[in-house]
């Protein structure tokens, strides 16, 4: 978890399908993930920080939806895996479950991809490439004060993984991902998922039948 004397993780859970969206905070900078909605309300909450970017796990609405008053509020820059940025900017239009969520991303400022890295305040967020409940879908993985923390968007759930039968959905991509997971993410990692609650690595290695 992170470095008590100088990190916190803010978490806001927002829109209609109870999407979280954090803010990892480090040293007076911070970094937003997945505002799904109420941009404007989660800046205003944000507002004792600068917000030095706005970052996406993949680009469902839920997750999107409310990156445009975000970035438009705070003058931040949006990043998103370029095989989602399409997706991202029709986030306002009705889903396939037929919700609509607020605005259309707009184009991002910066395409992540595969060992790019974040840096916020002393703290530092690897991008993973995890395709499956999306194309571009990403974790970031912490490091230096946020040593330990994972953000992981729908890739994994606790005793779940997210689910592969919407559009741009693969089945063997996220039992790929998840794998990879299992190899690469230490036990003693957090990780903060997109919809519910938190998990660590060690629970699910032992717990989730996705993960054996």
């Amino acid at each position: 978890m992170p470095d008590a004397k100088t990190d916190e993780i803010r978490n806001f859970v927002v829109g209609p399908i109870q999407t979280n969206c954090y803010a990892y905070v480090s040293d007076g900078a911070c970094m937003v993930v997945d505002p799904g909605a109420a941009g404007a309300a989660v800046a205003e909450h944000l507002a004792d920080v600068r917000v030095e970017c706005v970052v996406a796990t993949h680009g469902h609405g839920d997750h999107v939806g409310g990156v445009a008053a975000l970035v438009a509020a705070c003058e931040a820059p949006f990043c998103i895996n370029a095989a989602d940025a399409e997706r991202a900017m029709h986030a306002g239009e009705p889903s396939e479950l037929g919700i609509a969520y607020d605005d259309d991303a707009p184009a991002p400022d910066r395409e992540l991809s595969e060992g790019d890295v974040i840096s916020v305040g002393t703290a530092t967020f690897t991008v993973m490439g995890m395709p499956g409940h999306t194309p571009g879908g990403i974790i970031l993985l912490g490091g230096g004060s946020a040593e330990g923390v994972a953000f992981v968007g729908d890739t994994l759930f606790p005793g779940s993984h997210g689910r592969t039968d919407l559009d741009g959905g693969d089945e063997a991509a996220i039992m790929a991902s998840l794998r990879r997971m299992a190899k690469e993410i230490a036990p003693a990692t957090t990780l903060l998922c997109g919809h519910g609650p938190s998990t660590t690595m060690a629970a699910e290695l032992a717990r989730n039948p996705f993960l054996r």
